[in-house]
């Protein structure tokens, strides 16, 4: 198989998995409470991942010198944020979850200027703005016109990018060497250990009430997000450039959207879907790599 069919079916896989878990959460956390969803959801994948590490020959354990780090990724990375997600899709859509969440990027490029210093280019700072003031102004159009919207959910969702981006920008140069099955494995392991007896103490869920499909989404969510979504994306950054891969963050909203239109029957406002074409031209912007329209400038001159 060549490079580019590999390319290609892992950018497809990805998108997919990324598309499809919104509605899963949303599906989990029907007859599951939060906590215990989310926790339920990394004891299925923690094994695997571990299983998989073993199988390739990655060690599980952290770098002894990486303690701070480890309980960093555990708690926010993992724990936190992965429950901010689902319990906000108890408020919002499953579809509107996922343009909050793909604005990643952006929120990434904010701390990484903030916190590291990076330098930004001129268009990379004008999809900043196109894709937050397009954000915010979804968010609004939505809590207003959608009787099913809730400012609950939205901060959920909002506070989980923050921590999830802020953890992921902080801890990228000091965890850098480490494999992508060691930065997954004992973190989400100890994620759900955390989050089980959280869940136990604080929502008291009865099992018996847990249906069949939220079961299943829980299942899905460990396992076929968990590892597949994982090691696609890392697959698909080793062969691919980074910009590319980012693209799937342009892809798997919409397949959300159409999910949530297809099986609930819920849409976004045309204001709203109008304005997240220029949501993800502003998050394709900001994953531009700096130079790319000076690059062309030059070429434009000499021409």
């Amino acid at each position: 198989m060549s490079t580019k069919t590999r390319v290609s079916l892992l950018f497809v896989t990805v998108c997919f998995i990324w598309g499809t878990t919104w509605l899963a959460m949303e599906l989990a956390v029907a007859t599951i409470p939060p906590i215990t969803a989310t926790g339920i959801r990394f004891a299925v994948a923690a094994p695997l991942i571990i299983l998989l590490a073993r199988l390739k020959g990655v060690t599980t354990w952290f770098p002894k010198n990486k303690s701070p780090e480890f309980f960093l990724i555990s708690l926010f990375y993992f724990a936190i944020p992965f429950t901010l997600m689902i319990f906000g899709e108890q408020y919002i859509s499953s579809g509107l979850a996922s343009i909050i969440f793909a604005n990643m990027p952006v929120v990434v490029l904010i701390f990484s200027v903030l916190l590291q210093r990076h330098k930004v280019a001129m268009h990379q700072l004008a999809g900043l703005v196109i894709a937050l003031g397009s954000l915010v102004t979804i968010i609004g159009n939505e809590m207003s016109v959608n009787s099913n919207g809730s400012l609950m959910g939205v901060v959920a969702l909002v506070v989980a990018v923050l921590m999830h981006a802020l953890i992921y920008t902080s801890v990228q140069t000091r965890c850098e060497g480490v494999h992508v099955l060691t930065y997954n494995a004992l973190p989400c392991l100890l994620a759900a250990v955390l989050l089980m007896i959280t869940g136990y103490f604080m929502e008291t869920p009865d099992i018996n009430s847990f249906s069949a499909l939220s079961l299943g989404a829980v299942i899905y969510l460990g396992s076929i997000a968990g590892i597949g979504g994982i090691m696609a994306y890392f697959q698909l950054n080793k062969l691919a450039s980074p910009f590319q891969a980012s693209i799937c963050f342009l892809i798997f909203p919409v397949i959300a959207l159409c999910l949530d239109s297809l099986l609930n029957g819920t849409m976004l406002s045309h204001e709203s879907l109008f304005l997240t074409l220029f949501l993800m031209i502003g998050v394709f912007l900001t994953k531009l790599p700096e130079g790319t329209f000076r690059k062309y400038k030059i070429l434009f001159k000499r021409s």
